[in-house]
């Protein structure tokens, strides 16, 4: 009876260990898309160096390469993408709805929309924090001098709940003008409504680039008051496809770390022996079958998109139009704390 008890065990272990090793099954989400040919993107209306249409509706910005890598990946072609531009307070019901197959819009990961939404949060693709921006006539140098001041914040957002928490916490009394659209906002703070502006430091830079007639004339005060982890969000219960979207972040970020690039990728495909970069590219092991996709997915993403150093220098680094530092969002062995879990 021993015998046979530990005989089952071994058999189930086995088992188990077949199954681990086993393809995914493609989930419903995916088989949708491969259907219609198509990856379906929910952005930002218009914020430079994230998601930006252009004069000719060519879109630009981190969260638009994150939707372009996974078309690659899952499609072999960065290109078969539908970009929906959603405005904060409509961006979680286009994704619950079905409308977008993933949200790449500057979204903060909270726990309250990790655990109410019917959401699930994949990976960071920017580690920002709220900050406020006050003309430089103000003589403002500091958050806490804008005690009894109105500030203009778009509603819906954790930046409105985070300005309310700072006010209180400091003592501030600070006056929130609230505004449902981007551009309200904005064009109430550079009209003088406002003395402050407050949004995630990257979008303070991008629309002082974008918005203001004189960037110079207006200041990014140097506190900043939140954590704001953004990145893409899909619909939970559909665990394929999140794996899917998840993993093309963090290989586009393992393919910093090890040196694989756009325009390298093909060469480091036929002659690279370190066994990392094997598995990334698909030489030495097919990753790819476990996310139920082929063997190439992360080297098309890399080729279509860059690394994410690549994605980072072109939409918002030091040599763009934004010039933001890489800072916290450097790698974790640069200084950083971007990390990926290990492609194997």
């Amino acid at each position: 009876m021993k015998f046979n008890t530990l005989k089952n065990v071994a058999t189930v272990v086995a088992t188990l260990g077949t199954l681990a090793a086993a393809p995914a099954f493609a989930g419903k989400t995916l088989d949708g898309i491969k259907a219609r040919g198509q990856v379906i993107c929910g952005v930002h209306t218009g914020l430079a160096g994230f998601s930006a249409a252009d004069s000719n509706g060519k879109w630009s910005g981190i969260d638009v390469d994150i939707c372009r890598a996974v078309a690659a990946a899952v499609l072999g072609d960065g290109e078969k993408v539908k970009f929906v531009p959603l405005v904060a307070q409509a961006r979680f019901t286009a994704l619950q709805s079905g409308e977008v197959d993933v949200l790449s819009r500057n979204t903060t990961f909270t726990l309250t929309r990790d655990a109410s939404l019917g959401l699930s949060q994949t990976a960071v693709t920017y580690y920002d924090g709220q900050g406020f921006m006050v003309p430089v006539k103000s003589k403002i140098k500091s958050a806490k001098q804008l005690k009894g001041q109105t500030v203009c914040v778009q509603s819906g957002t954790t930046t409105e709940k985070n300005l309310t928490d700072y006010s209180k916490a400091n003592g501030l009394n600070v006056k929130p003008v609230v505004f449902e659209k981007l551009d309200a906002v904005e064009g109430a703070y550079f009209s003088g409504r406002c003395i402050a502006y407050t949004t995630d430091a990257s979008g303070l830079a991008s629309v002082r680039n974008k918005s203001a007639k004189n960037p110079a004339d207006h200041l990014i005060l140097p506190e900043l008051i939140s954590k704001e982890p953004l990145g893409p969000l899909v619909r939970r219960g559909d665990d394929e496809w999140e794996a899917i979207v998840k993993w093309t972040i963090f290989g586009l970020l393992e393919a910093e770390e090890y040196g694989v690039t756009s325009a390298n990728v093909d060469q480091q495909k036929a002659t690279s022996k370190d066994p990392v970069v094997g598995r990334l590219l698909g030489t030495t092991e097919d990753t790819g079958k476990l996310l139920g996709l082929d063997k190439d997915w992360l080297a098309r993403a890399v080729k279509t998109t860059g690394n994410y150093g690549e994605i980072f220098e072109r939409n918002v680094g030091p040599k763009s139009s934004l010039q933001l530092p890489r800072g916290l969002n450097n790698l974790w062995n640069k200084g950083g704390i971007q990390y990926a879990p290990p492609i194997r």
